[in-house]
């Protein structure tokens, strides 16, 4: 992990032509564009990590993910960056499996024969869920589908008897009490890029970082320093003002003054950084977009749990919504023999389990697993972990085009660049690098035409 260097005291004041608060793949992303572009940039973090949601851990010697990473073959994004850095050489392409847990069963789903194989629908509805994605292809014109929620849309693709026990059980599981808000367009970009990431037997493969994202983040991180810019960890924001043509940014280590700001964070803590002086109604835009967050168990066994990499559970009694064995995907003897499973839970940030500790979650949990895998015994789990995210996944509701903040805020060389803006694709890995690159580009021209 990079150490924060350069820590500013608390009078000290410094310029930047460019400062962005966050560092995060949108922010890091930004930054590099920036730095290469001969721009004097900084990077403000208030984690004493890199990388937001992609920051890791250490697990028989080998870093690993908090949350669980990987991207598609058509996330170009990623890849492009990679290849830019010189570090491709460390991505491995693997195929992978997918399952479900419904009714106290297992099944494959994998390939579109999986699909025709699935009992807990009548085989025309089988069918009609195999149409799905090709009458997904179909659509050219996503704004059509802006008012409508996912939940009409399906319906009216699939039927009721799909839909309750495909989609109904995720969309629950991914958005909690706001499963019905969420829109159409939402739910048709997973299927359209999930569908196009699958060769034409229908087999999905899909790619990893050697040592997480984490050291990807890190190479953007030493080739930003050596390109001039400034990287600072454990330095929360407190407020950002502007005055005299000039952007201050106070933090706990110290005041940057800026001619331009990018901030990538979560758009309800921007409202609290500009709040002394934005109006009511841009605050209230920026509050409008709701969050639900997420926490994850991750469970280091001294043997594998099962021989699925991606396990969908389409049981709403049951407290996860996925279980991702890892060690299915990248070999166990990569962190020391250990076989790593990541249990996901996307609930509201207020709910009782996400105030749990590591401990009473697991101990919450195990009653459940052993109803799913009747042979595991406790005993198998040598450690384990809870990660949790307040931010991690923006509420798409219907008409989401007119929530999300515009990139230039209110007054000039203020930009916002965050997952919230990321439509219609879904926040992710490829799309912040995507975002950021593309903001990064943007200012450094701007900034060149002004000098």
């Amino acid at each position: 992990m990079i150490n924060m260097k350069h820590a500013l005291n608390s009078t000290q004041l410094e310029g930047y032509t460019v400062t962005i608060v966050g560092a995060g793949f949108t922010g890091l992303s930004a930054a590099y564009e920036l730095a290469k572009r001969g721009i004097r940039v900084k990077v403000i973090e208030a984690d004493n990590e890199l990388g937001g949601l992609a920051s890791a851990f250490d697990v028989g010697g080998e870093i690993l993910d908090k949350f669980y990473h990987h991207w598609f073959t058509n996330d170009h994004a990623v890849m492009d960056l990679i290849s830019e850095l010189g570090i491709e050489n460390q991505v491995e392409i693997n195929p992978t499996n997918t399952g479900m847990y419904y009714s106290n069963n297992f099944y494959k789903l994998s390939t579109p024969l999986d699909l025709l194989k699935f009992s807990p629908l009548a085989f025309l509805n089988r069918i009609r869920l195999g149409l799905l994605t090709l009458r997904v292809r179909s659509v050219k014109n996503w704004m059509k589908l802006e008012n409508k929620s996912a939940k009409e849309w399906l319906l009216s693709l699939g039927g009721r008897s799909v839909y309750k026990v495909v989609w109904e059980p995720l969309l629950k599981g991914k958005f909690g009490p706001y499963a019905e808000d969420v829109s159409a367009v939402w739910f048709w970009k997973k299927l359209a890029l999930r569908g196009s990431s699958r060769d034409n037997a229908g087999r999905e493969q899909l790619a990893y970082f050697k040592g997480g994202f984490i050291k990807v983040a890190e190479e953007l991180s030493r080739r930003i320093e050596a390109l001039g810019g400034r990287i600072e960890l454990g330095n929360p924001v407190s407020s950002i003002d502007y005055n005299e043509g000039k952007w201050s940014i106070k933090a706990a280590k110290g005041d940057t003054e800026s001619d331009r700001v990018i901030i990538t964070t979560a758009l309800p803590l921007i409202a609290k950084m500009l709040k002394s002086w934005a109006s009511e109604n841009y605050l209230l835009k920026l509050n409008r977009i709701k969050y639900i967050g997420n926490i994850c168990l991750v469970l280091e066994l001294d043997r594998p749990l099962s021989s699925t990499y991606w396990l969908n559970v389409n049981d709403p009694s049951f407290p996860f919504v996925g279980i991702i064995e890892h060690t299915n995907f990248e070999k166990a003897s990569t962190y020391g023999g250990k076989h790593i499973v990541y249990l996901s839970k996307y609930l509201p940030h207020t709910d009782t389990l996400y105030g749990m500790s590591k401990d009473e979650f697991l101990l919450y949990t195990l009653p459940y697993l052993k109803t799913m895998f009747p042979e595991f015994n406790e005993k198998w789990i040598q450690k384990h972990h809870l990660w949790k995210a307040r931010w991690s996944q923006p509420v798409v509701e219907k008409h989401y085009s007119k929530m999300i903040p515009a990139e230039d805020g209110p007054i000039e060389g203020l930009h916002i660049c965050s997952m919230a803006q990321i439509y219609p694709e879904d926040r992710g890995t490829n799309y912040a690098i995507k975002k950021g690159r593309s903001i990064g580009a943007r200012l450094a021209e701007l900034c060149q035409n002004k000098s």
